[in-house]
């Protein structure tokens, strides 16, 4: 009697385990491997893998002789009979590659087994199952009662592709972004800041003024994680290791000046900020950068995983570069213009400078030689002109092309004496330039003046005008020819 009740017992707790239950005789593949055995085969995993047939053949061998209630209702089937007359629909593709795992532990002289691996319910859904295998207690010789349990993990597996899938899109959003990205670790610069403000430091920039052996510091403890690959493209690395190890090449000269400004954003606790910095490439050529400086979310309190993204604006700042020197400068002959000499007299008017010399210049014969040779020529003489004028005039200093022929050179403190000497070498130059262009000579007629204390910058450039224009009428005299028609020039500021 008390075997009767066991017995049912035991079917019942068979029958409503929470989890797949499959009770399976593996006998025939038992006397299927000792056929193979004898003939011969040792590497039962090689064996089968050499041909899918075998595997096949192994699991049409194996018989089940009961199931749970959990197992019908896992693979939607309606009774046992409908569940073993469609094996092959539930235990196919990715079954069969794992299925030889199993098979070679029993092979092997094991007695358990396990695998993850796919199922299929009846009505072909997928499921990603965890299998685990033992042989019954005193069947280990005939293998006549296997025990499996088949627990469904396909949420778990479904969550686990999804992850993966977030990542692999994450990384290729990272990896293939069109500007280059760095992921870094400031948490060291974090600590430093923390410390910094422990002593009582309230005012960070002063700190630094006092301290600029701080910012260099802080940039030697950045940790960089990871960069993509618009970044090597943008440095011309050729790889991230090289780019690492040559970060000094890159962060240099005005860096430190920048990121001495980050320094205080976070110290100020702006974890998001832009800014537009140089850096260098590692053949030596400025990166004009947008750079945009983000803490990761989950990461305010230690700064541990920051990203930073560097926008190539070179273009653009070689094209405001060059708008704007096209805006002060003469093409032709690469001096300052009209408009930067006019807006320089009213800049030095208002600073009251003192003094301040003026010399105007200008070209004689420019008209005949246009005539004559052509304007191709005549432009060769006003581009030989501004040669002379930008090696002879540095900075403080300004030379500027301020009419067709007319030239003017802002001197400022400059007295006398100084300016005299600045119209020798302009003179000494030109000797020298016509020398080197001994086919149109270079004829220029020169004036200048000092202003006067309290003289308004106007009427030193108008002195200086009429002295060239005098000295224009003695060069036509003594050539013998006609001064051509010109008023004097009006300059005003």
């Amino acid at each position: 009697m008390n075997d009767h009740i066991d017995q049912s017992t035991e079917s019942d707790t068979f029958d409503l385990a929470p989890i797949s239950l499959w009770l399976e005789d593996f006998s025939d593949v038992r006397t299927l491997f000792e056929t193979w055995r004898k003939a011969g085969i040792t590497d039962v995993k090689a064996y089968l893998l050499e041909d899918v047939a075998r595997i096949r053949e192994c699991s049409r061998r194996i018989r089940v002789l009961k199931v749970n209630r959990k197992t019908l209702s896992l693979f939607q089937a309606e009774s046992f009979e409908s569940l073993t007359a469609n094996l092959g629909s539930i235990f196919r593709d990715d079954m069969l590659q794992s299925h030889v795992q199993e098979l070679a532990a029993l092979w092997n002289g094991e007695t358990e087994f396990s695998s993850n691996t796919v199922n299929y319910t009846l009505s072909g859904g997928r499921l990603d199952i965890q299998l685990r295998g033992a042989i019954l207690p005193g069947y280990e010789q005939t293998w006549e009662r296997v025990l499996l349990s088949i627990e469904d993990v396909t949420d778990r597996e479904d969550a686990r592709r999804q992850q993966v899938a977030s990542k692999q899109y994450a990384e290729g959003l990272f990896e293939h972004s069109p500007v280059s990205l760095w992921v870094e670790d400031f948490s060291r610069i974090k600590k430093l800041l923390d410390e910094v403000r422990d002593r009582g430091i309230t005012d960070f920039r002063i700190f630094t003024d006092v301290h600029p052996e701080f910012v260099g510091q802080c940039a030697s403890e950045i940790r960089v994680i990871d960069v993509n690959r618009e970044t090597l493209k943008l440095f011309l690395a050729p790889d991230k290791m090289t780019l690492l190890r040559r970060l000094p090449d890159v962060f240099r000269d005005v860096m430190n000046t920048h990121f001495r400004e980050q320094l205080i954003e976070l110290w100020n606790g702006n974890l998001f900020h832009t800014r537009e910095t140089v850096n260098y490439a590692l053949d030596g050529t400025e990166r004009h950068v947008l750079l945009q400086f983000s803490v990761l979310p989950g990461h305010e309190q230690d700064w541990s995983l920051v990203q930073i993204s560097l926008t190539d604006i070179t273009a653009r700042k070689k094209a405001e570069a060059y708008l704007e020197y096209l805006g002060k400068h003469d093409v032709l002959t690469k001096l300052h213009n009209r408009a930067f000499y006019v807006d320089e007299l009213n800049r030095l008017e208002r600073r009251e400078f003192f003094p301040v010399s003026i010399i105007i210049l200008d070209l004689n014969g420019l008209k005949a030689v246009n005539d004559q040779w052509g304007h191709g020529v005549g432009d060769g003489l006003l581009r030989r002109m501004g040669e002379v004028l930008g090696e002879a005039v540095k900075s403080p200093s300004y030379a500027a092309r301020i009419g067709g022929d007319e030239f003017a050179v802002l001197l400022p403190s400059i007295d006398e004496l100084g300016v005299a000497s600045m119209v020798d070498e302009i003179r000494s130059l030109i000797e020298i330039n016509n020398q080197y262009y001994s086919n149109i000579v270079l004829k220029v007629s020169i004036g200048w003046a000092t202003s006067a204390m309290g003289e308004k910058l106007e009427a030193v450039a108008k002195r200086a005008d009429l002295l060239m224009y005098e000295d224009k009428h003695q060069h036509y005299t003594k050539a013998g020819d006609s001064l051509p028609s010109r008023s004097p020039r009006n300059d005003s500021i």
